[in-house]
């Protein structure tokens, strides 16, 4: 459908009061609709996110994959650029984007993600280019996979094309806070992979552990990106080795 359209921005959040500033700043010049759904915030995210003038909405959170879906029913328009507290568009993508509501041709946009992991941008570890599926029109499709990695699904003979420019994407602050992701994120993704029927057993564990940490260190060249290279295959791979060793637990419980 080509033509002008205007845009909502959707976020989820919770507790992201050193981020989100960030985030709507960034997306105030092709923002024609800011919307933002909370999942109860104990700081101050919700006087940041009204203070830009974001339509703040709460929920209770029942996993990624619902959340998001629930957030795209609070848009004011059906074309959406869904974004994640701790991402900003960087200046190309954002002229990309003004472009693209200018003369809107296709189903949906992808672009890339460019992680900043404790002040060092990542640019291999299977981080980098990271493309994801972030500007649609949400009436030709909805999020998916499996929880905590969800990604947005388009409708069979949807079409998409490439933006330029990169999703700045500032996740942790410290190696400890990715543990304690990798923790929570391993927990989420056995429960899904159980209610799936999934099963596991220690030799899968320790092969998919294994071929984890080969790929993104090896493969995917994580060793250019030096110390924090190392420490995040590292613990990609204690991530993996918790899911299926915690899959195999709920089967004994």
């Amino acid at each position: 459908m080509p033509g002008p359209v205007k845009l909502s921005v959707v976020i989820i959040t919770f507790n992201e009061e050193r981020n989100i500033e960030r985030c709507l700043r960034a997306v105030k010049s092709i923002a024609d609709d800011i919307v933002v759904l909370d999942s109860f915030s104990t700081d101050r995210t919700r006087e940041i996110c009204q203070s830009h003038g974001a339509r703040f909405i709460q929920h209770k959170f029942d996993g990624h994959i619902e959340q998001k879906n629930r957030a795209i029913t609070h848009a004011l328009y059906p074309h959406i650029l869904s974004l994640d507290a701790d991402e900003a568009p960087d200046e190309t993508l954002l002229r990309a984007i003004a472009a693209v509501k200018e003369n809107w041709q296709h189903t949906g946009y992808s672009m890339n993600r460019l992680t900043n992991y404790c002040g060092q941008w990542i640019k291999h570890c299977g981080w980098y280019p990271d493309t994801k599926l972030r500007l649609w029109d949400s009436r030709h499709g909805n999020w998916g996979g499996v929880n905590p990695h969800d990604k947005y699904e388009l409708a069979p003979g949807s079409t998409q094309a490439h933006l330029p420019g990169n999703i700045l994407h500032y996740s942790y602050y410290t190696v400890e806070e990715h543990y304690r992701q990798a923790d929570k994120f391993s927990t989420i993704a056995a429960k899904a992979l159980y209610a799936q029927g999934k099963r596991s057993s220690l030799l899968r564990a320790v092969i998919k552990t294994a071929a984890k940490f080969l790929r993104n260190y090896i493969i995917k060249l994580g060793f250019l990106d030096g110390r924090y290279g190392y420490i995040i295959c590292r613990i990609s791979a204690f991530e993996t080795w918790q899911k299926y060793t915690k899959l195999s637990r709920l089967y004994r419980q």
